[in-house]
């Protein structure tokens, strides 16, 4: 029974071990099974059967008698290497021979001897017969050409006609220009969809595949020839849509003062307040720090005035401060300041601040009378206003004597009645109504009409 047992434990075992060894196996015998192989090469006869060599030569030459270009071509065969004689139009035959000869059961290998036809006659007869070939197969496509050209141009057409509605597009978009563009955008399109179209129906596509390919790499040249053109295109979409300025402004540009005339699709105009028309590049506009005079009409002025340094600044300010508002022109709300600026070597530096509204004052005019007030103020309350005092040293010599030399100090002349401006009642040098002649050739200048603009008193500023 023991021995029963321990067999019957062995062949148990054996039939384990044979199972794994099944599993194993068995994905290296599929992958031997599944694995294809290599075809080898023909192996050369080790005798060469001249019945065999004749029967190549007549086979190779049946096959070029069928092709006009290989047809006066000498084969010999010979052990089975094939050895080519002669002269053929193009050198594309010679390679064509070759592949063709190559391709025969039985050829070891093939001597390629031909050359090319170089003769006037060879070669111009089979362009002429192809040039006939070429429009005889236009001419009878002409139908087929007319139909495409015409289905391009209704195509194109249809997109001039939907540009066309300008009301339309000027209702959809905020301005002119994006109009402009939006109309230019569309026949393009149309007319890019007709070119399409009839090359689908000539079954040229893939002339289409290499015109847009060269297109695209032309485009990328151009667009590195005329990206400042491009930028100020772009610039000037972006400033009819920002709006940051209104026509007649008083703006600084990038150190550029005046007031706007227009904005163009390229440029924007200005009358200098010399009179003088300034056009700056939309894309210099673009990217500029803009100041605008016009929009908040209140404006700050400021001048500086030194009193002695023996005297109080404080009560230099007041009396500075007392006086520029006394003047009809100066704004009750701000408030006018003063402070001290600066301690020098002989005096003390007091900076007065006002407040005007341009729509009724000019601002330089009043800041002239603000400080003429202000200095006329200081010194009736007897403050000095020094000027600066230099200190000479004379290292050789007696020093001189001053005493007797001051004299009394002449009397001030009596000041001249002031003239009045003609047409009004204020005197010259008092007037501060605001200067509108630039103003008023702004005005001119638009009302003619003359140019485009892009500005639209219909949308915000920016």
């Amino acid at each position: 029974m023991v021995v029963e047992g321990n067999a019957a434990k062995r062949s148990w075992l054996r039939a384990f071990i044979g199972a794994i060894l099944c599993v194993t196996a068995a994905p290296l015998v599929a992958q031997n099974a599944v694995a294809p192989q290599a075809t080898p090469a023909a192996a050369i006869q080790p005798r060469a059967d001249p019945a065999d060599d004749a029967q190549i030569a007549t086979r190779i030459r049946s096959i070029f008698g069928q092709i006009p270009a290989l047809r006066g071509i000498q084969v010999q065969v010979s052990a089975g290497v094939v050895t080519l004689r002669g002269s053929v139009p193009a050198a594309t035959d010679v390679d064509r021979a070759e592949t063709i000869a190559t391709r025969v059961a039985g050829v070891v290998t093939v001597e390629n001897g031909l050359t090319r036809d170089l003769a006037v006659d060879a070669n111009l007869a089979p362009a002429l017969g192809n040039f006939g070939n070429d429009v005889k197969a236009i001419i009878q496509a002409l139908p087929l050409i007319g139909v495409a050209l015409g289905i391009a141009g209704l195509i194109g057409m249809l997109g001039y006609l939907i540009a066309g509605r300008e009301r339309l597009w000027r209702a959809v978009t905020p301005n002119v220009f994006l109009a402009d563009l939006v109309a230019t955008s569309i026949r393009f399109v149309f007319v890019l969809i007709g070119i399409v179209a009839a090359l689908e129906i000539l079954g040229a596509t893939a002339l289409l595949g290499a015109v847009l390919g060269g297109a695209g790499v032309i485009g990328i040249a151009l667009g590195f020839a005329v990206r400042d053109t491009i930028d100020n295109y772009i610039s000037s979409l972006m400033l009819s849509l920002r709006q940051p300025f209104r026509a007649n402004d008083h703006v600084v540009i990038e150190g550029n003062e005046g007031r706007v005339i227009r904005l163009t699709s390229r440029a924007t105009i200005l009358m200098t307040l010399d009179g003088n028309h300034l056009r700056i590049p939309n894309a210099t506009v673009f990217k500029a720090v803009i100041l605008n005079f016009t929009r908040n009409p209140e404006r700050r002025f400021a001048f500086d005035l030194g009193v002695d340094a023996d005297d109080d600044p404080i009560d230099g300010m007041a009396v500075g401060l007392r006086a520029v508002n006394a003047l009809p022109f100066v704004l009750d709300k701000p408030q006018a300041n003063a402070i001290i600026q600066d301690v020098g070597d002989s005096n003390i530096v007091l900076r007065f601040f006002g407040w005007v509204d341009q729509t009724h004052t000019d601002f330089f005019k009043g800041r002239s009378l603000a400080i003429q007030s202000a200095k006329s103020a200081l010194e009736a309350a007897g403050f000095a206003l020094p000027e600066p005092i230099y200190r000479l040293r004379f290292d050789q010599g007696a020093p001189l004597s001053l005493a007797g030399m001051q004299t009394a100090a002449p009397e001030p002349p009596e000041a001249p009645a002031p003239k009045v401006v003609p047409g009004t009642s204020a005197p010259i040098g008092r007037d501060t109504a605001p200067e509108n002649h630039v103003e008023r050739l702004v005005q001119d200048e638009r009302s003619q009409g003359s140019g485009e603009d892009l500005l639209d008193d219909r949308r915000p500023v920016e």
